[in-house]
């Protein structure tokens, strides 16, 4: 039998774990991805420490939709962090494929890569040398807007209040909020490794940038690096019945596309269709 690594090995096993089950466009269709261009050394500590944690997270993933993990090493280089979190209306079932599936998908995307992300509709996987776990960082990585839908400011007024009233904070902490009002709903998360005021500040950015860039769009998404904000008119929606996005990269419009984008040490990739 031919040598394979053990992180190889780990994926082919959950690829086909992934395949047995069925898939759901909701929450397994690709948004992003990033690697770094730093590569590790097939069987070394690192690659052995990169199998250890992708292992924890999918493993936790059926039992919580967040978790965060660090994994040490004698030697700084090859310590290694990561989480997942899922979409807060997940069930732990539902979590627990999809952070699988995106394991599977990073390790094709970013194989042998010292770190790397990966956004699903339903997930967030991220794992990296470098330490981010508590990290605020607002670098915006996507977004997509739908087609425009023309000026009407009483619907703006409606969709701009509802996307206030998503960054309104209490002072609970609350890393998922949903809300509608007028045909119009809306969905923003944080990464729960923020505090309730890192998490508050990531998420007024990002909604001030949507609001800025998807202005009279029919529905609109903004990806920061640690919180993202959703919003879509009824009967139009940033998703298709395939899960396929109508937007792209960095703006408005239809159209099938790829594209890539530095930020935050990774090179990240997105599609749209």
């Amino acid at each position: 039998m031919s040598k394979v690594s053990t992180v190889k090995a780990f994926i082919s096993l959950l690829a086909i774990t992934v395949l047995a089950a069925p898939a759901t466009s909701s929450t397994d269709s690709f948004v992003f991805g990033g690697c770094s261009q730093l590569k590790f050394t097939p069987g070394s500590p690192y690659e052995s420490n990169v199998n250890l944690l992708l292992t924890s997270l999918v493993n936790s993933a059926t039992f919580t939709t967040y978790s965060n993990f660090t994994v040490k090493s004698p030697t700084s280089q090859d310590t290694l962090y990561g989480l997942f979190q899922c979409r807060g209306d997940l069930s732990n079932g539902d979590c627990g494929r999809c952070v699988a599936r995106a394991v599977s998908q990073l390790g094709t995307l970013c194989l042998d890569s010292s770190g790397g992300a990966l956004q699903l509709e339903g997930c967030f996987v991220k794992y990296d040398n470098a330490t981010f776990l508590g990290v605020e960082d607002k670098t915006e990585v996507l977004h997509k807007c739908g087609p425009l839908i023309g000026y009407d400011s009483d619907e703006m007024n409606r969709r701009d209040a509802m996307l206030d009233y998503l960054g309104t904070g209490d002072g609970s902490y609350k890393p998922f909020r949903v809300g509608g009002v007028g045909g119009v709903s809306s969905v923003a998360q944080c990464v729960q490794d923020l505090s309730a005021s890192e998490c508050q500040d990531c998420l007024s950015e990002a909604i001030g940038r949507l609001k800025t860039v998807c202005g009279a769009a029919a529905w609109g998404d903004l990806y920061l690096a640690k919180c993202y904000v959703r919003f879509s008119k009824a009967g139009a929606y940033s998703q298709d019945g395939n899960g396929n996005g109508n937007g792209n990269g960095n703006g408005n419009g239809n159209g099938s596309n790829s594209a890539t984008r530095q930020g935050g040490g990774l090179r990240f990739f997105f599609v749209s269709d």
